[in-house]
């Protein structure tokens, strides 16, 4: 088991006023005296305020602003730059996965450099599915990635991934990609460093709010052929 006084959680959050509060308590109550690192992206509304309020009840929550927006991946980057756990990870803001099966991630590092939820085990449950455009678009840039990348990874882009501090530190001055497609270019990264990663199998459900849109693909594919042929 990872001694749990020595963990971060970093939550990328842009104008999540409507839900912020929910997913962090619920966090904070599964993770007690732990850090959790809300980053807040650009945010032009009342998150922070928010948070702000929750830190009385909660001090672990550490707040991290930003006025211009970040990306998902520039938000994560500045927060595990800033995390003290010697095991360090994210999840979206979006409370899609149950944060006991984000502890049960950490405690498999035991066994791992990194651990990734996915929707796609053969264990994984999903409670309420994403519109089929979706799906069908997720499993398309699926294949994308595995064959641009090599990785053999059921599910890339479920929002909860886990990691060893010290892997994460040795690839964070390389990582670029600020959007979505963060999460490929990290494994990525970490397979050319020989890291071993693992798939996880959680309970997941779609919850309707993600700043995602199908619009995004394009420039995340672009972004991503960018990385892969780099010199």
């Amino acid at each position: 088991m990872i001694d749990s006084a020595k963990i971060s959680l970093v939550i990328p959050a842009y104008n999540e006023e409507a839900r912020i509060e929910g997913v962090v308590v619920n966090i904070c109550d599964q993770f007690p005296g732990q850090e959790i690192i809300v980053v807040c992206n650009g945010c032009i509304d009342n998150t922070h305020n928010i948070l702000d309020t929750l830190r009385t009840r909660y001090p672990q929550i550490r707040i991290l602003d930003f006025q211009n927006k970040l990306g998902k991946g520039g938000a994560i980057i500045e927060g595990f730059r800033a995390a003290r756990g010697e095991s360090i990870g994210f999840a979206d803001a979006d409370d899609s996965v149950e944060p006991g099966d984000i502890r049960d991630m950490f405690a498999a590092l035991s066994d791992a450099d990194g651990v990734i939820a996915s929707r796609r085990m053969s264990k994984s449950i999903i409670t309420v599915k994403q519109p089929i455009t979706r799906r069908f678009s997720s499993r398309v840039f699926n294949i994308i990635v595995r064959a641009m990348f090599g990785l053999n990874f059921k599910d890339t882009q479920c929002g909860v991934k886990v990691f060893r501090k010290d892997v994460i530190k040795d690839v964070l001055n390389s990582l670029s990609a600020t959007g979505f497609e963060f999460d490929v270019e990290l494994l990525w990264r970490l397979k050319g460093k020989g890291c071993r990663i693992v798939e996880f199998p959680v309970v997941w459900k779609h919850v309707e709010g993600s700043t995602f849109r199908l619009t995004n693909a394009p420039g995340m594919l672009l972004s991503l052929l960018k990385i892969r042929f780099s010199k």
